[in-house]
């Protein structure tokens, strides 16, 4: 089995090359499997090497060493593909999706245990062809994300600030949008505030929307919440980020299902795993079991549920 290790120099507050190598290669100084340390140089690089290495070795263990718009570009490397299994080492600054698992969330910095982890069998998304592990949203916090950088590189403005700016910006342009949604089935068409798809639990940053989503459980978790005006956002959203959307059952409507289609005349800003795309047509669609997940062995978080038996293991 070869081990590759996935170094994004972007993530986080530094680059972290020279840190993982260190790392790995004290790691491997005790071991006689194969590995190797690649840096992505630009925009789904991590993908593409992931690809052209699972064509030429007969197992291949993937580490994406930084956030989650790094873990995502491997997931678009890794879903679908049998002999590969992929985990997180994260060095990114919100590393959103394995606070899933809890406290355990801290095992995944600790090299030896990923190493010596178990595959665990994980459903994917599919937007729009793009993958997604966690969790990809139309709407409101979509525009506020895609729009940071134009304000990032103001004066005075950056991190936090322009993610303040952002929103300040947007609630003054307007928060809803008409869209024609049909989820699982059920068509419902109107202005929008923001609509919502989960498979894993936590985004931007410390949102949970729903907490008893699963990213094993072969359903995804979506919310659509109706458009609604600036003061009962403000009530909304607080709940929302929480998972107590529940609390307003009014304006947001809560469906379990594998797909949902969300169309608009306009061009809608689309969240995949904190990546942005746009298009007046979107899909989310459910690939159950579609990625094999490396995880510390006997996590809790799996306590009652065999490990997938498989050479990759």
């Amino acid at each position: 089995m070869k081990h590759l290790f996935i170094v994004n120099p972007a993530a986080g507050a530094r680059d972290c090359t020279a840190a993982v190598t260190e790392q790995v290669n004290a790691v491997f100084a005790r071991r006689t499997d194969d590995y190797e340390i690649y840096t992505t140089r630009a925009p789904m690089d991590a993908a593409d090497k992931i690809r052209r290495e699972a064509d030429q070795v007969g197992a291949l263990r993937v580490y994406a060493c930084g956030g989650d718009g790094t873990l995502n570009e491997c997931v678009c490397g890794a879903a679908g593909l049998d002999n590969v299994a992929l985990t997180h080492f994260p060095k990114g600054t919100g590393n959103d999706f394995i606070k899933l698992f809890g406290h355990e969330a801290s095992r995944f910095r600790d090299l030896d245990e990923l190493v010596d982890g178990e595959v665990r069998q994980l459903d994917v998304i599919d937007c729009n062809g793009r993958k997604s592990l966690n969790i990809c949203s139309v709407g409101l916090d979509a525009r506020i994300a895609g729009d940071v950088h134009q304000y990032s590189s103001l004066p005075l403005v950056g991190g936090a600030t322009a993610y303040v700016v952002s929103t300040l910006v947007h609630l003054v342009k307007g928060i809803r949008r008409p869209i024609r949604v049909n989820c699982c089935g059920q068509l419902y068409a109107g202005d929008m505030t923001l609509i919502c798809c989960c498979n894993g639990g936590y985004y931007g940053g410390g949102f949970h929307p729903v907490p008893e989503a699963r990213p094993d459980d072969g359903a995804l978790d979506f919310l659509v919440i109706k458009g609604v005006s600036r003061p009962e956002a403000l009530r909304i959203v607080s709940a929302y980020s929480k998972g107590r959307y529940a609390d307003f059952p009014k304006y947001i409507t809560h469906l379990r299902g594998d797909y949902l289609e969300a169309e608009a005349q306009q061009e809608l800003t689309v969240n995949v795993d904190g990546e942005i795309l746009h298009s007046r047509k979107v899909c989310f669609r459910l690939e159950p079991g579609a990625l094999r997940f490396v995880v510390p062995r006997g996590l809790r978080y799996f306590a009652e549920q065999p490990a997938v038996d498989a050479a990759l293991v």
